[in-house]
């Protein structure tokens, strides 16, 4: 009778650790973390990029592709932070972004820097972060990009951003959340 009384209580303490502790499989090999600059280039609607979906190999390839650029775009990105460039920071914002703040949302990039404005202030970053892993849909003109959060080299949290190819050819980000790391315990 014990096994019963204690199969239900692990099995949930099981789920919690890997739904809060696991990392998801890279979908490509992530390049080092070195800044690079944001990715502008992209095929037009229309063009190759839909051509592409006629033949696997091609969209595998413009996939692949796609997700380089949104890699070096968030790594773009979170180097506003560390380089303590909020001008840059709010370049990366789409007009219509929703970045969440705990139970706060702001809309639009005005809002989102009257938020985040506090976090550049100072010679040194509060935190950093880096994608770990990128999807990009097939369309080619939306992704979204996860990985962690450090605070003095300490892993505090999860980003989930979603960034989409605006018109201009240049990856912005429309959402953003963040969390914190899970710390539930069997």
């Amino acid at each position: 009778m014990e096994y019963c009384k204690w199969t239900l209580p692990m099995l949930v303490a099981m789920g919690l650790l890997g739904a809060c502790a696991s990392n998801p499989t890279p979908h490509s090999p992530t390049p080092n973390s070195a800044a690079q600059p944001a990715a502008k280039t992209a095929a037009p609607a229309g063009s190759a990029a839909q051509g592409a979906s006629l033949n696997p190999d091609a969209a595998k390839a413009a996939t692949a592709a796609a997700v380089k650029q949104v890699i070096a775009t968030e790594q773009a990105f979170a180097k506003t932070m560390a380089d303590r460039n909020f001008k840059g920071f709010i370049t990366f914002l789409s007009p219509d972004a929703v970045f969440f703040s705990g139970a706060k949302v702001q809309h639009g990039p005005a809002e989102v820097a009257v938020q985040w404005q506090p976090y550049f202030d100072g010679p040194k970053a509060p935190f950093s972060w880096a994608p770990d892993h990128v999807e990009v849909l097939a369309s080619g003109n939306l992704a979204l990009s996860t990985g962690p959060i450090y605070e003095k080299g300490n892993i505090i949290g999860r980003f989930n951003s979603i960034w989409r190819l605006e018109p201009d050819h240049a990856w912005r980000i429309v959402f953003d959340k963040g969390e914190a790391v899970c710390s539930a315990r069997p």
